[in-house]
């Protein structure tokens, strides 16, 4: 099983969606082969969707918000302050 992102695409009345050449060769398919499709939105998200999920779930820590912002800098830029 194989999970891509694509876009829909309009087909004269219809609708449809382009698979790429590797997922078609990786799982061996050919015209006629039968697939099974789920479908989801793909949104990205904003950072008012990631405030909203904050008050929903908020975080049990300990730490404020510049020790949290300290270790983000470590793990993502390797800079200690």
């Amino acid at each position: 099983m194989e999970e891509i992102v694509t876009k829909i695409r309009k087909w004269g009345n219809s609708y449809g969606v382009l698979l790429p050449k590797l997922v078609i060769d990786n799982q061996q398919l050919k015209e006629d082969s039968e697939v099974k499709i789920s479908v989801r939105l793909h949104k990205k998200l904003t950072v008012n969707d990631l405030f909203e999920l904050s008050k929903k779930h908020p975080l049990k820590t300990r730490k404020n918000t510049e020790e949290i912002m300290k270790e983000m800098d470590y793990e993502l830029y390797g800079i200690r302050k």
